[in-house]
């Protein structure tokens, strides 16, 4: 028999009850992950039920894209995730050019490619650093906001923004890559692949981050493939889910990289996809950076777009998973309906799944590995 304590001496054990109550977590201000309020409902520390309220940051973008011309769309769809800006809006530029029939230059589609890769080492660096913060190593926010600015230095001397890029449009990009750009990403590439191992050493193996990520929050491949969970959440669980291999668009059909896949499926396992993930961002820009072809960058286009009557699919791999495009054209310069599949609000409304029966610290490490970006969920 087990010695009593203190506690249990004064207060027998079985006359102490506890009860469930509410707590929120949020709204948060929108320069942390976004305006999303969690409702949970805890006994003790033990979380028993999360419901998301989102809508806090919705923009109408969808609505607001049916008044507008194709090529304007882009200005908005850059501003859904942001951190996945460029491939948003070429999603939305394939799904324009496939309806239309147009095959862009061999040259559109290296750039795109390029800036998606960036662009999603980008959004990693930016996760990274968050998601350590939120587990209380504070050092990671300045290392990978440091890191980071070299590829945003890039983005704004390529075509004069850091962040909503509006690079992509229907038949091309926007502006022809700048004289510098081969060279300064070959630069930070070698650079980079410096850093990487420093996270690892800072963060992966950090014995006091596995104790907080290793089994926790638990997502089955049955239950990935169930709540359509894509990107490096879904294949932490073993989910092949990748639509750069499975249906490889612009120049992902000229390279070779490995889709990283999971098992566990916890905390650390999406941690590791992450981290993995820019190994292989790395390793596509250097296959395509030095054979760029020489030729336009854009399509011939008519002024006004008109996308033949019909309905049109489009998918692409952002940092955060599958983004579908999906439009209805009635024959006019407008679309008749927009609609995407973003992949933030699948994955979010996994995290009641997951989360129940973990303790209230425990669901930040889950909403961190998650790594959400809420305008792509609200839109």
């Amino acid at each position: 028999m087990t010695e009593l304590t203190e506690l249990e001496k004064v207060i027998p054990t079985d006359t102490i009850k506890t009860d469930e109550y509410l707590v929120n977590m949020g709204p948060q201000h929108p320069s942390t992950h976004g305006v999303l309020r969690l409702l949970v409902k805890l006994e003790g520390e033990i979380v028993h039920n999360v419901q998301p309220d989102i809508g806090y940051i919705h923009s109408g973008i969808e609505k607001m894209s049916e008044a507008l011309s194709y090529t304007q769309i882009p200005h908005l769809t850059d501003r859904m995730d942001y951190l996945s800006a460029h491939m948003n809006n070429e999603a939305v530029a394939l799904c324009v050019e496939n309806a239309l029939q147009v095959e862009v230059p061999e040259r559109v589609k290296y750039i795109r490619t390029i800036m998606s890769e960036l662009q999603r080492l980008a959004s990693h660096q930016l996760w990274w650093c968050a998601s350590g913060m939120d587990l209380g190593a504070l050092t990671t926010f300045f290392y990978g906001l440091r890191d980071r600015e070299d590829i945003l230095d890039i983005f704004e001397e390529t075509c004069g923004a850091r962040l909503t890029l509006n690079y992509s449009l229907p038949g091309g990009v926007m502006f022809d890559i700048h004289p510098n750009f081969q060279r300064k990403v070959k630069d930070f590439i070698k650079k980079f692949r410096k850093k990487l191992p420093e996270y690892d050493k800072l963060i992966t193996g950090n014995v006091i981050f596995t104790e907080r990520t290793k089994g926790v929050g638990i997502l089955t491949k049955e239950d990935a493939i169930a709540f359509g969970v894509t990107g490096p959440t879904g294949r932490a669980s073993g989910f092949s889910c990748d639509v750069r291999k499975h249906i490889p668009y612009s120049a992902y059909p000229y390279v070779k990289f490995e889709e990283k896949l999971g098992t566990e499926g916890d905390c650390y396992t999406r941690w590791v996809m992450r981290m993995d993930e820019m190994w292989e961002s790395l390793s596509i820009i250097e296959q395509l950076i030095d054979n760029i072809p020489e030729g336009d960058y854009t399509a011939k286009m008519k002024g006004v777009i008109k996308l033949p009557e019909g309905e049109f699919y489009q998918r692409v791999e952002t940092a955060r998973g599958e983004l579908g495009v999906y439009i209805i054209s009635d024959g006019k310069k407008n679309p008749y309906r927009v609609k995407f599949r973003s992949p933030g609000f699948s994955n979010l409304f996994a995290i009641n799944h997951i989360a129940k029966g973990w303790k209230i610290a425990d669901l930040v490490a889950i909403m961190a590995t998650f790594d959400l970006v809420i305008p792509d969920i609200d839109r």
